[in-house]
């Protein structure tokens, strides 16, 4: 780690030490085993590969059987530590703006059939075109983006998706919360330009819009290839008779005759995809009908939006690039809004880069957790841990390996930071009492069995309760070659 004279390094380091001690005030019941774990989470050598191994981390001055009871038995003020991340120094778009990125990642669990409230989960790239679905604790994180050529993110919220949950009404309460914190921490004041939100296809962009369209957000989102969407209703014409029409033209996303001129055209050159050509179509929206989500609607709204369909040169995997069609929440676009909302999109990448240190490097995933609270408490501590790391970075030396390209501190990795945490670790205070000297217990006698087994629990699905065997089974049913086009929303 770099020695710390700057005035801007100070001020990091002071904010690093803020919220140490603001996280190890959150922690209400074995606050400094729980501290001490995220201690070991952060000045790991290598990757979290098991929850025992991290008792050996020297930063862990406890037994093991205290890194087991201070996850299960710990307590963990959430809202306090919400706060605490929305507070923090976050990062901001070219033009200042905020923008968010939302989506769901599964912890799995299949063979953990002693831990609730397990949902079936929708896995890709685990054979050759196969979709599996495998139990798991789903989980909705929402993140801040920040521009250039980096793949940090800040993490605000996390949500463990509950048996039953209907998707968009969860994460449009879980973003309403996020944007009420924002604003009462002074991150967004009146004048500020709109948080953007952005989501991929597995959100309902309109609905979303239409749930949040009393704050000051703008909704970018994904849509698949395959939708349909209407024109605004034409002008009524004298002397017609009957109800007026409620809708105008199809917009079909996979028939070009339906498009019509675009209303906007960009192009501009991009490093990575090379030429970025994006339309931009205004006013269309979806068909809504009553059922599924609006089936207790008493009316029916036409929720507006602008479509943008992506076209880029190439893809940095070198795959064959397939067009990108985004629908935003607001109309009337002009060109700069247009190259905004496609590179905004593109920027939501980020949050799978985040996703996979997490899993990978912090080890979120690799616990063998009962209980769902257990787990809850587990994804905070990683959430802070990331946290500091991020505020670490302006501290952060290049502690590379030979084969690795030297970098600037802005430029460095979370993994590259987290290898030199333990050095400036020495240089903030430790809120963490040191451990009293104790025996452990004598355990279950040898020879005796376990008379109390843990209670087996089925796995959930999206509309109830039912059992793995029942769910997972596959459909014979053939994939048609032509499929219809989604002309409802």
């Amino acid at each position: 780690m770099t020695s710390v004279h700057h005035p801007c390094q100070v001020d990091a380091l002071g904010e690093l030490t803020r919220f140490r001690r603001e996280f190890y005030d959150c922690l209400t019941a074995r606050a400094d085993a729980v501290f001490e774990l995220a201690e070991a989470v952060l000045c790991n050598d290598g990757p979290v590969r098991s929850l025992v191994e991290l008792s050996l981390v020297g930063e862990h001055r406890r037994g093991h059987g205290s890194l087991y009871a201070a996850l299960d038995r710990g307590r963990l003020d959430i809202g306090r530590l919400r706060r605490a991340l929305t507070a923090v120094t976050l990062p901001r778009a070219a033009d200042g703006r905020l923008v968010l990125a939302v989506d769901v990642t599964c912890w799995l669990r299949p063979d953990a059939h002693t831990s609730p409230e397990r949902i079936l989960c929708h896995t890709y790239g685990r054979g050759k075109d196969q979709h599996i679905m495998i139990p798991g604790w789903p989980y909705s994180f929402v993140v801040a983006l920040e521009s250039g050529r980096s793949s940090w993110t800040a993490p605000l919220d996390a949500l463990r998706l509950a048996p039953g949950d209907d998707l968009a009404a969860v994460t449009a309460a879980q973003l309403r919360e996020v944007v009420a914190r924002l604003v009462d921490a002074g991150q967004w004041r009146p004048g500020d330009p709109d948080i953007l939100i952005v989501a991929d296809a597995g959100y309902d962009g309109p609905r979303l819009a239409w749930l949040l369209q009393d704050l000051p957000v703008q909704i970018p989102a994904r849509m698949r290839s395959d939708r349909v969407l209407r024109r605004p209703a034409p002008p009524r014409v004298p002397g017609t008779n009957g109800r007026p029409p409620r809708h105008g033209g199809e917009f079909i996303f996979g028939d070009p005759g339906s498009w019509g001129t675009p209303d906007v055209a960009t192009t501009s050159d991009t490093r990575l995809y090379g030429q970025a050509t994006a339309w931009a179509w205004d006013r269309l929206h979806p068909r809504l009908t009553r059922r599924a989500a609006w089936i207790d609607s008493a009316d029916l709204p036409v929720i507006e939006g602008t479509v943008i369909r992506l076209e880029v040169d190439r893809l940095p995997s070198g795959a064959i690039p397939k067009p990108v069609w985004l629908w935003w929440s607001k109309v009337d676009a002009a060109p700069a809004d247009v190259d905004l909302m496609w590179q905004a999109f593109l920027r939501r990448f980020d949050i799978e880069h985040t996703f996979r240190l997490f899993k990978q490097t912090l080890g979120w995933t690799c616990p063998k957790i009962r209980a769902p609270q257990a787990a809850d408490r587990w994804t905070w501590l990683i959430l802070a841990v990331y946290t500091q790391l991020r505020l670490a970075r302006p501290l952060a030396a290049d502690l590379r390996r030979p084969w690795e390209k030297p970098a600037s501190p802005q430029r460095l990795s979370p993994a590259r930071v987290r290898r030199g945490f333990r050095h400036l670790r020495a240089k903030t205070p430790n809120p963490a009492r040191a451990p009293k000297p104790s025996r452990p217990g004598p355990g279950r006698p040898p020879g005796r069995r376990n008379n109390h087994p843990a209670p087996r629990h089925d796995v959930h699905t999206a509309t109830g309760l039912t059992s793995t065997k029942t769910t997972t089974k596959k459909s014979k049913t053939k994939k048609s070659a032509n499929p219809r086009p989604r002309r409802t929303g």
